[in-house]
């Protein structure tokens, strides 16, 4: 059944015009001459969920910034998609949106065709149909409002008809995603038709980045978030126009064109002399930048800093791991306990938890293993398809009642 992208409010008159997250192939070919609008100067838009909390939680933000005028270069209002679960709308330029999609084609090898399997709510997906318009050819789209399947995603892979056209193809996923497409043999081979598959919106693991490239599948791993426009760093290597650095204190600098400019709420972009100060901690080692972790996801245990990324990746090394997420959790006598929430490998074998922190010894600090491991079905996910991890405490919280 057809479902027509709806107007949803307009908070401030001939300003933001807020629409119903385009999800399938008839809602996201009437979106896209709108979004060429928006980025040629018209008035800006922002895209909610046709449901669901988010959907609330935006529309909420948006009519408390109702009386704050709107600059006119502003082409989208994007919700943040941080792990606090609590979005911030950032303001994106049709300038540097289109200075990211063109960067990113040059990065790629070319214009080419894009496949959806993101939603429209987030940069990500929004990415993909700013660079379908700069490419000039309409995207596949995977239905976003469906759950993700292999089988799905298989399907709408054959629509973008590779094997017959002589431009390059390429499709944007998030790890859970890339994680299901290698199970299975089908979703490796629909893999095998992408010129370029860029993964992010939350950390991969060196597993999953190894498995992919050993199959033979053409990954290419992206840095970003929505104040830059999306990816801005593949592979480690910044994007044409793109300058990264590392400040003092370790966290991650990023210049560009295509920095937002900043958000809805009045609050200005974090700039330092031009450089946008993220909250991510990283380092550079050879021109190529490595991710360590979050500024915000250190827990004070014992007065021991602890890496909540780097407890992750060590977890996600170990046998039977197949999912990991790491969370403070308030303790009388340490002021925070570091909890491991995690999933099996496979459903056929069982993860013996209690074994867990002894697996990790040696591999982190002793003072950074976890005094808990929880092994749940599947971890909290925040709609970005990065670890909720808001949602990860109060899971441990109600198990231990």
């Amino acid at each position: 059944m057809r479902r027509n992208n709806a107007h949803v409010v307009s908070p401030v008159a001939g300003a933001l015009e807020v629409l119903d997250s385009p999800s399938n192939a008839t809602d996201v070919l009437s979106f896209l001459p709108r979004l060429e609008q928006a980025l040629a100067g018209s008035s800006p838009l922002m895209v909610v969920p046709r449901s669901g909390q988010l959907r609330e939680l935006l529309l909420v933000a948006v009519r408390s910034a109702a009386a704050r005028p709107i600059d006119d270069r502003i082409a989208l209002v994007v919700p943040t998609s941080g792990s606090t679960g609590v979005p911030r709308l950032a303001l994106l330029s049709g300038s540097a949106l289109v200075a990211s999609a063109d960067a990113t084609h040059r990065a790629l090898g070319g214009r080419g065709r894009w496949l959806l399997a993101l939603p429209t709510t987030h940069i990500a997906g929004l990415q993909v149909l700013v660079r379908s318009l700069r490419s000039g050819l309409a995207p596949a789209v995977l239905d976003v409002s469906e759950p993700f399947t292999v089988e799905r995603f298989v399907v709408a892979v054959a629509g973008l008809d590779a094997s017959t056209s002589e431009h390059p193809h390429y499709c944007a996923v998030v790890p859970t995603q890339l994680q299901r497409l290698l199970d299975d043999g089908a979703g490796i081979e629909a893999l095998w038709q992408l010129d370029a598959v860029l993964v992010g919106g939350a950390a991969v693991s060196p597993g999953l980045l190894e498995r992919a490239r050993d199959a033979g599948v053409p990954i290419v791993r992206t840095y970003g978030m929505t104040e830059t426009s999306g990816g801005c760093v593949y592979d480690g290597v910044p994007i044409d126009g793109v300058d990264v650095a590392v400040g003092d204190d370790g966290r991650v600098l990023i210049r560009g064109p295509v920095l937002f400019d900043g958000y809805l709420d009045g609050g200005a972009a974090a700039l330092a002399d031009g450089w946008f100060v993220t909250s991510d901690i990283g380092r550079i080692a050879d021109r190529v930048l490595s991710i360590e972790g979050r500024a915000d996801n250190v827990i004070n245990t014992g007065g021991v800093k602890v890496s909540a990324e780097s407890v992750e990746r060590a977890l996600l090394g170990l046998p039977g791991v197949r999912d990991a997420v790491v969370v403070g959790v308030a303790d009388p006598e340490w002021g925070e306990r570091v909890v491991a929430v995690v999933t099996a490998a496979s459903e056929a074998s069982a993860l013996d938890v209690d074994v867990v922190p002894e697996r990790l010894r040696g591999q982190v600090p002793n003072e950074w293993l976890p005094r808990t491991v929880v092994c749940v079905e599947a971890l909290p996910v925040l709609a970005s398809g990065k670890p909720d991890r808001v949602a990860a405490r109060r899971l441990v919280a109600d198990l231990e009642r």
